[in-house]
């Protein structure tokens, strides 16, 4: 009956040096006891280490953001300039989102939808075009291969603004024949985008999909699958990232191209966002700033939208690419 307490009395009579108990009493700072507060970092080690990369990301931050929040101030702003907007969210007042939807002359809620329509059908085409065209020459060894990739890369290389009286002389002519792809024409907007799609969004897609493994086409094959099952099946499942990506470009720059989109768009109830808004701050006696950062706060509603939904895919569909 008594071995039980001298197992406890021997047992606790002295910790063993290695044991976790060992230190508790002595030792500096209390080193070695788990959850023991670690001695803080001088300010200058600090600093060297990770603090400089706090600050610069603190003005990083300020510098992108201050422009969103002096919009957004200005559309609350009931004064209809600028000037007064300085003083950040002074006076709120939502008289700007209510007048942009009031003017018949200014169908905002025409051009929202209208750039809904051509942004997505645009994304949408840029990227089947450009997977087929990046899938054929990554995949497919035929005679003018290398001419056809430094061709789409070099063409890119132009500004559009070239290209502007070129596009409006073939529109019209096409319009005398085909009204419904001719001038005026969200149609015929959307054509011309997909013409200027393929290049860098392609070359993009073609370095991405050399990423991927061709043996997994040579196990296809031996199934019995052909190209166009194996792209639509295998391929396309494994490229989303960079689908996603390209997808996104193309709706962003859609929506904020201003000059295809006004030469060929002369009806308002046809225009896009970009276009219609400048009506609000082209006339030099009608200028009403309030109501055109009304209407670019909602206008970035859906890129905003689009951009978090797609934001897992973006920085693989950039970085994966760009090595080849």
């Amino acid at each position: 009956m008594s071995t039980v307490p001298e197992a406890l009395s021997v047992s606790g009579a002295a910790a063993p040096a290695s044991s976790p108990l060992a230190g508790t009493s002595g030792g500096a700072g209390g080193a070695g006891v788990p959850g023991a507060k670690e001695p803080r970092r001088p300010f200058g080690r600090w600093f060297r280490e990770t603090g400089w990369r706090h600050i610069i990301g603190i003005v990083m931050l300020v510098f992108a953001g201050f422009p969103l929040v002096y919009v957004l101030s200005a559309s609350l702003n009931p004064g209809g300039t600028l000037l007064t907007a300085n003083n950040l969210f002074a006076n709120v007042d939502l008289g700007a989102y209510i007048a942009l939807f009031q003017d018949p002359l200014r169908p905002y809620g025409n051009w929202f939808v209208n750039t809904i329509f051509i942004g997505l059908t645009t994304s949408f085409f840029t990227v089947v075009l450009c997977a087929l065209a990046a899938y054929a020459f990554s995949r497919l060894r035929f005679s003018g291969r290398r001419f056809g990739l430094l061709t789409l890369l070099l063409v890119q290389m132009f500004p559009q603004l070239l290209a502007v009286v070129a596009i409006f002389l073939l529109m019209s002519a096409i319009g005398d024949i085909f009204p419904a792809l001719g001038l005026n024409s969200q149609l015929g907007l959307i054509m011309v985008y997909l013409g200027g799609a393929l290049g860098v969004n392609t070359f993009l897609m073609y370095g991405f999909f050399n990423t991927v493994p061709a043996s997994i086409d040579e196990a296809a094959k031996i199934d019995g699958a052909g190209h166009a099952r194996i792209f639509f099946t295998i391929i396309l499942r494994l490229v989303a990232p960079v689908l996603a990506v390209i997808g996104l470009l193309s709706f962003i720059g859609t929506t904020n191209d201003f000059l295809i989109a006004s030469i060929i768009l002369v009806d308002p109830d046809k225009q896009t966002l970009a276009v219609g808004l400048y009506q609000f701050v082209s006339q030099e006696t009608a200028r009403n700033w309030s109501v055109f950062a009304a209407g670019a706060v909602l206008a970035a509603i859906l890129p905003m939208a689009l951009f978090l939904s797609l934001q897992r895919f973006i920085v693989g569909g950039l970085t994966a690419g760009s090595v080849k």
